[in-house]
């Protein structure tokens, strides 16, 4: 469901950029994410995506822009500061302690949690969305498959219980069928009220789940719109490709 032009955004992201000391990361992005949506911000490998997850998370400190969060800006926060306010972040290449069990992991996900009681409710719903992780919930998390891995990095951050998961290519190297898994629990996620913002270099994936979508090239904000529009635009594999705007 798209929301309504009167509807304040839940996240908002306005002319962010970034930079590494003289290197650009992100030049000029913005995009709003609506309460309930499933938001696709697409492009090429080195567009840039990560690098604008990461500053909406708190990892990288923002050069230029502002992100703001249910109307109050949050950029510039610390990483845990913006957990416990509801964003959680599953980062690509899944950044999970090899030699600490899937529990251990998934519990790790739990640290900024303020109600400690909702902790095994958590684990179960972790499970119940991912079968697979109760299986091995006790093996060390350096065994599993690379689609494992990718569950437990997911897993791991619904532990936060969160109002926006943004997933940072969730498919990158998996096999289609559990790609198509994954989507599916996507949709369940998304079925159940969760709010998704996904960065993606498979367009035709994300679109056919997301509401809205921005395409970026070299750190800039270049298409956005609804997913059918962004889909339908003749400019859409220009961006792709690296053609000039």
């Amino acid at each position: 469901m798209v929301e309504s032009a009167s509807a304040s955004p839940l996240l908002s992201v306005s002319h962010l950029a970034v930079r590494y000391g003289d290197l650009v990361g992100v030049a000029d992005v913005s995009f709003d994410v609506g309460e309930g949506q499933v938001v696709a911000l697409l492009g090429a490998n080195g567009a840039g995506k990560t690098t604008a997850l990461n500053a909406i998370a708190g990892l990288v400190r923002p050069a230029a822009g502002q992100v703001t969060w249910r109307g109050q800006r949050i950029d510039g926060l610390p990483p845990h500061a913006i957990v416990g306010r509801g964003i959680a972040l599953s980062p690509e290449g899944w950044r999970l302690f090899v030699m600490q069990s899937v529990e251990q992991n998934l519990r790790l996900g739990a640290t900024a949690l303020a109600e400690r009681s909702r902790l095994g409710a958590l684990l179960e719903r972790v499970f119940t969305l991912f079968p697979k992780l109760a299986e091995r919930r006790r093996q060390s998390a350096g065994t599993l498959s690379g689609g494992e891995r990718q569950m437990l990095a997911v897993g791991r951050a619904l532990m936060s219980d969160p109002s926006l998961l943004m997933l940072d290519e969730p498919s990158l190297g998996l096999a289609p069928a559990v790609v198509d898994s994954m989507y599916d629990t996507l949709a369940r996620l998304r079925g159940a009220g969760l709010t998704l913002l996904l960065a993606e270099q498979s367009m035709e994936l994300a679109l056919e789940i997301a509401d809205t979508a921005t395409v970026m090239q070299t750190g800039r904000s270049v298409l956005s719109g609804t997913a059918g529009e962004v889909m339908e635009n003749p400019d859409l594999h220009r961006a792709y490709l690296g053609a000039a705007f």
